[in-house]
């Protein structure tokens, strides 16, 4: 999402409490989510958030909760796509893992493995690691693009070398998302580079697990053949990659949804439109596919009709995704799908998710 990367909003508290599962799941018929069966979901928004590092926990960042696995189990919405922030898991870089990070991102990894719930590992960075942070806010922050002999491709490797040693073994890691929406990089080490970088030093570590690749410059649907074209030329010795796009429905699809429906120009197949450069792409190069991230306001019902036929058209061609977003820290986000008054109240989306939520991943 086009978000502004230095400013994002305060957000809530880490709580694990246990939660007994609810009747809905006891005798629920859902299917139990494979990784050859790839579901629909949400993002699980809160240890992403706050641009201060490394922040404190329940106040600038947090992490999301057992309830909330509980509660998209109960709707049959099987996969999270989980975003963290790389300064936090990893506060010096090339220096070993913040354990007492780790552990809440394990935490979390295991509560959703006992659910049977898969976790997407999201390093929600934007291709940028923050140099300079004063702890206190984000206003003087200092970012390196990877490349930088601030923050080099080794140095990237490295966390997710890292990451890939203590996540492998867990039997819910739907992929590692190796980085959300790099923008704007460095002509001298293109995203390409940077991402085969990557997949090669995961694959010292780890054979088995999918590895996600988001396309350039904000991971755009829209402008995928424009910007991402590119990445058909990625291999991985395990021949596993999906290949992620975002789209949202606003005039300048950056989510931000600061028009009206009618300003924005908007149509029921305008979602389809902005999806099929990257579902051509897909077939044309025989990937696999993933949407990372859309997202519609609660403010206008036709926006309901947009996410529906995009929503299907994916469903079509055996292309998943995470819906944008969900987590106890967003309060009044216009799209926000967290359930309000106790988990009791669905937010006005869910029922457009609901009706396509699970969909046959093809085969590479």
């Amino acid at each position: 999402m086009l978000k502004d990367l230095f400013s994002l909003v305060t957000i809530v508290a880490l709580l694990f409490s246990s939660c007994s599962k609810s009747d809905e799941e006891e005798n629920s018929d859902e299917p139990q989510p494979t990784k050859q069966t790839a579901y629909f979901g949400v993002n699980l928004s809160g240890a992403e958030f706050g641009n201060v590092y490394p922040g404190v926990d329940g106040t600038h960042y947090g992490y999301p909760t057992e309830k909330d696995l509980d509660y998209f189990k109960a709707k049959g919405l099987y996969l999270v796509r989980f975003p963290f922030r790389w300064e936090r898991i990893q506060p010096t870089m090339n220096g070993e893992l913040n354990a007492t990070e780790l552990a809440k991102m394990k935490k979390f990894v295991k509560a959703a493995e006992d659910r049977n719930i898969q976790i997407l590992l999201d390093m929600h960075n934007f291709g940028r690691y923050c140099v300079y942070c004063d702890g206190q806010s984000s206003q003087n922050n200092q970012y390196a693009i990877i490349g930088n002999a601030r923050c080099t491709v080794d140095n990237f490797c490295d966390v997710w070398k890292k990451l890939a040693k203590e996540f492998k073994d867990y039997k819910n890691i739907w992929g590692y998302d190796i980085m959300n929406e790099p923008y704007e990089m460095l002509a001298s080490t293109p995203w390409v580079n940077i991402a085969q970088a990557c997949i090669n030093a995961i694959r010292t570590i780890d054979t088995k697990t999918t590895i996600i690749v988001s396309g350039d410059e904000f991971s755009s649907a829209r402008r995928w053949k424009e910007c991402s074209d590119n990445l058909k030329t990625l291999t991985d010795p395990s021949n596993n990659l999906i290949f992620q796009a975002h789209i949202y429905f606003d005039s300048d699809s950056s989510g931000n949804y600061n028009k009206g429906y009618d300003e924005d120009g908007a149509t029921v197949q305008t979602g389809v439109a902005r999806l099929k450069p990257f579902v051509d792409w897909l077939k044309e190069n025989n990937k696999r596919g993933f949407v990372g991230e859309y997202g519609i306001p609660d403010t206008d019902g036709r926006w309901m009709d947009i996410l529906d036929a995009a929503l299907k058209y994916l469903q079509e061609n055996g292309i998943n995704g995470t819906y944008w977003s969900a987590g106890p820290r967003w309060g009044d986000y216009p799209l926000s799908v967290q359930p309000t008054n106790n988990y009791t109240q669905d937010r006005p989306q869910l029922s457009t998710l609901l009706k396509n939520k699970s969909t046959q991943q093809k085969s590479e």
